[in-house]
């Protein structure tokens, strides 16, 4: 049995704010609640979409959801209405999406420079060019 992270009060607090529901313009989406459990799955796991339990549905229909809500921009308002009602464990930035417990929010967020070392490091020592002396003894000179 799979954890829900939504509890009665945030799954209401949250609902008005999801594409899909009736009286929007085209099609409704068919459980928000259990789509919205999958995404909160998969970034509190760091699994991969591949590995979805089937209880939340297709992997697939999951994923390609989840993206056309971020290029709707339906994920900032999602975490602004979760944070105003208590829920401190979700946050939306320039990279996306992501879980950071509530004692990592207000920590400073590191930039992919921070995080990756640089080119010459993650390839080994620098490689300098031969002095002529050396170039002579190796016999390239």
């Amino acid at each position: 049995m799979i954890e829900n992270y939504l509890s009665e009060e945030l799954w209401h607090a949250v609902s008005p704010v999801l594409p899909g529901k009736a009286g929007d313009p085209g099609c409704r989406g068919r459980d928000n609640r259990l789509f919205l459990e999958a995404v909160f799955w998969i970034l509190r796991t760091g699994s991969a979409w591949r590995t979805l339990p089937p209880q939340f549905g297709k992997w697939y229909t999951a994923y390609t959801r989840f993206h056309r809500w971020q290029r709707k921009g339906v994920w900032p308002r999602v975490v602004a209405t979760l944070s105003q009602n208590g829920a401190c464990d979700l946050q939306y930035n320039e990279y996306g999406l992501r879980f950071a417990p509530c004692h990592d929010i207000g920590t400073r967020t590191h930039s992919r420079q921070d995080i990756e070392p640089p080119e010459s490091a993650a390839l080994g020592p620098a490689i300098s060019p031969l002095s002529p002396a050396t170039a002579t003894v190796i016999g390239t000179g």
